[in-house]
């Protein structure tokens, strides 16, 4: 079995998350605490405690959910002495799961992805009005016929797709008006369904470009080591190691399509059999199967899933 580590994007946190963790391994309240020194913000009591509408808001979900993610690897690493560089033939993360997985193979220290996180959530959020941009997730459509309805959609305005998820789910992002011509049109094209998502920017087109223009200055002044596990970078589907490449993608992320769908199937052709989640929620092990069913998906988010994962090893 060749095993990959994934880490969830926005729209996987929960009020409550990571709390059994904090209560059950003394490694987890640690990096909740320094997540918490990095931003001078008590980012863990909203994450225990809510509310949900503030844990929500980009800049406190982002942070939150690398928080966990990075929670459950030290946790992996103290109590059951995984080597992540043994253990795991990749790494790879939804969007903002790309910053917790390099910050799990050591290309980050965890405070200084904490604070690029703060920065990506605020930079994202401020760079369309509220109301000016929206998302929507065409159920039914593979990326190609997202690509024509988007551009049928466009007219003038911008509609792009954004994430190409598997199992048949692309997400489009761009101008409301656009996006909801691109609903529409989804529908006359015979896409099963098409759903306005609960987002508060339109993410992955772009739109964000001023964002990216943030995330080059911010990224220019971090500290970078080479990852200890290759990434599949979001943009490309494939495989980066060094750290030059590594920034420059995670500009070219922020306006670019989150290409999962690829990634999974990229590292499925590489050798990899399993995905195991790592962080809050069970969104992507859930996807494996959907992206090919030959792949195995599970996740670690709780103590008993720490519990079941270390004695799979």
């Amino acid at each position: 079995m060749t095993r990959a580590f994934v880490f969830p994007g926005q729209g996987s946190q929960a009020v409550g998350m990571g709390r059994e963790l904090a209560e059950a391994f003394p490694v987890a309240r640690q990096v909740f605490e320094e997540v918490d020194d990095a931003l001078s913000q008590k980012l863990s009591v909203l994450m225990a405690e809510g509310p949900e509408a503030d844990l929500t808001l980009t800049e406190n979900a982002q942070p939150a959910l690398m928080a966990v993610s990075l929670a459950v690897v030290r946790v992996l690493e103290t109590e059951g002495g995984l080597d992540l560089a043994q253990a795991a033939s990749f790494v790879a993360g939804h969007s903002l799961g790309e910053y917790s997985a390099l910050a799990a193979a050591g290309t980050f220290s965890i405070a200084d992805t904490a604070r690029l996180l703060k920065i990506r959530g605020q930079a994202m959020q401020k760079a369309v009005p509220v109301g000016v941009g929206a998302m929507a997730a065409l159920l039914g459509a593979e990326l190609e016929l997202a690509h024509e309805i988007a551009a049928a959609a466009a007219e003038g305005e911008v509609c792009e797709a954004a994430n190409d998820n598997g199992g048949a789910q692309v997400v489009v992002s761009g101008h409301k008006a656009a996006v909801e011509r691109a609903m529409k049109i989804a529908g006359e094209r015979g896409v099963k369904r098409a759903v306005l998502l609960p987002v508060s920017a339109p993410f992955h087109c772009s739109l964000m470009q001023p964002a990216a223009d943030a995330m080059a200055e911010a990224l220019a002044n971090v500290a970078m080591a080479a990852p200890r596990v290759p990434l599949v970078a979001n943009v490309t589907a494939g495989r980066v190691t060094a750290p030059d490449e590594i920034r420059d993608l995670l500009v070219r992320q922020v306006t670019g399509t989150v290409r999962w769908r690829e990634s999974v199937l990229f590292m499925k052709a590489q050798g990899v059999t399993t995905l195991v989640e790592l962080g809050s929620g069970k969104v992507l092990g859930g996807l494996a199967r959907r992206i090919d069913k030959e792949l195995t998906g599970s996740s670690v988010g709780t103590p008993a899933d720490v519990e079941t994962f270390l004695k799979s090893l």
